[in-house]
């Protein structure tokens, strides 16, 4: 996933499915799963947000001044991509 010179690096597809997972069977009733890219680190994480507006805290990848950028948005549900 994430291949290509859009995104910094390429995330396994194993991993992105553990992190969807991770979500479901969360206690807290999340809804959605973002990638985000630590740029210290130079790597992903998953963060779960309950609600879609949740997203906003967060400023898109390129176009982000600080240490960690919105790459992209699931619902972790129907694995829709919504940002």
């Amino acid at each position: 996933m994430f291949n290509g010179s859009d995104f910094p690096k390429s995330l396994d597809e194993e991993v992105f499915n553990l992190w969807l997972e991770n979500g479901r069977q969360s206690k807290i009733g999340y809804n959605y799963l973002l990638i985000i890219w630590d740029e210290y680190e130079s790597s992903y994480r998953p963060i779960y947000a309950e609600r879609r507006d949740e997203i906003g805290e967060y400023e898109p990848y390129k176009a982000s001044s600080g240490r960690e950028s919105l790459v992209a948005a699931y619902d972790l549900y129907s694995e829709s991509r919504v940002i």
